[in-house]
């Protein structure tokens, strides 16, 4: 698959099939070779549902034993098994975090891996990922500057940053309205550099390419609010710029990288997890164990990390 094409449509034609490798893709990174295996495993959960005519959501455990036991007398390996029911786990977590079925649905049983903890950026690799923005055309020299502080100075998914409106910012009270998953609103701090930004673009650029009628803060140069794929975009070239590991260039690691970088300066988790508007407290517990294990690393690897014991 050419890097260019960013529609996963090319993959399913199955909307919901195609929003959840839209989230692979944007928000937790995934390559594309990663992505479309998990597409082909889909496609024949699919098509098992359409020969049985049964409900391609939510998985039932009948059923999925069932497109178990099939793949098992057609031959295919144990790993290609694991692999197509691990897909389907992935799917039924996504549908259940977006809020189309029912939490607590049934979700297959695989043998547990380790934890696998989000990668994050370094405090001067943010730094270097703001400056690259000054390069190139002003206006979106100016947008991009402001998305990615609001991202990063927020904690914003993907699909919160872009769906931001003039009406959500509060600068005088210091607040930002956000409209999270399942269309819960949280209001997060907005301050500082994120202001400083965000002001910029809205007061010297917004206006050149404003069309009637838009609301969204964030704009294309021809007037057309930004997607979820736009903001991909802007994160892979300000990241090459910037010289930022293209493994780390995708918009879902800002927020990663602002919580692990708050929990460092003493914010306590409670307070995070309403930041970041996590359901759950032992989401917001990810970023306690990286923020633990790149200590450990450091005090391992870096020559002044530990005091020598004979001082």
């Amino acid at each position: 698959m050419k890097e260019a094409k960013f529609s996963m449509k090319e993959i399913s034609s199955n909307p919901d099939i195609a929003n959840f490798l839209d989230h692979l893709l944007l928000e937790r990174g995934m390559s594309f070779h990663t992505i479309d295996a998990y597409g082909r495993d889909l496609e024949r959960w699919e098509a098992y549902c359409t020969e049985r005519q049964i409900s391609l959501y939510p998985v039932t455990s009948e059923y999925a034993d069932a497109f178990s036991r099939r793949m098992h007398n057609e031959g295919l390996s144990k790993s290609t098994i694991q692999r197509r029911l691990a897909a389907l786990r992935s799917w039924s977590r996504f549908l259940m975090d977006e809020g189309i079925i029912e939490s607590g649905s049934w979700k297959p049983e695989l043998p547990k891996k380790g934890r696998r903890l989000p990668r994050i950026l370094t405090e001067s690799e943010v730094a270097r990922l703001m400056d690259a923005c000054r390069e190139g055309n002003e206006y979106l020299a100016l947008r991009d500057r402001g998305i990615l502080e609001l991202c990063y100075g927020c904690g914003l998914r993907a699909s919160e940053a872009v769906a931001v409106r003039l009406e959500d910012l509060n600068p005088g009270n210091r607040l930002l309205r956000i409209r999270g998953k399942g269309e819960k609103e949280r209001m997060v701090p907005f301050v500082g550099n994120v202001v400083t930004a965000v002001t910029d673009y809205i007061e010297e650029a917004r206006g050149k390419v404003l069309s009637r009628g838009v609301s969204e803060v964030f704009l294309s140069r021809n007037g057309n609010p930004l997607g979820r794929e736009d903001l991909w975009k802007i994160v892979r070239k300000r990241g090459k710029l910037a010289g930022i590991p293209e493994t780390r260039l995708y918009p879902h690691i800002l927020r990663h990288s602002f919580a692990t970088h708050l929990l460092r300066r003493g914010v306590d988790l409670r307070t995070l997890q309403e930041i970041v508007g996590h359901s759950s407290i032992n989401t917001t517990e990810q970023y306690t164990h990286l923020d633990v294990e790149l200590r450990n690393i450091y005090d391992q690897c870096h020559p002044r990390g530990m005091a020598d014991s004979r001082e």
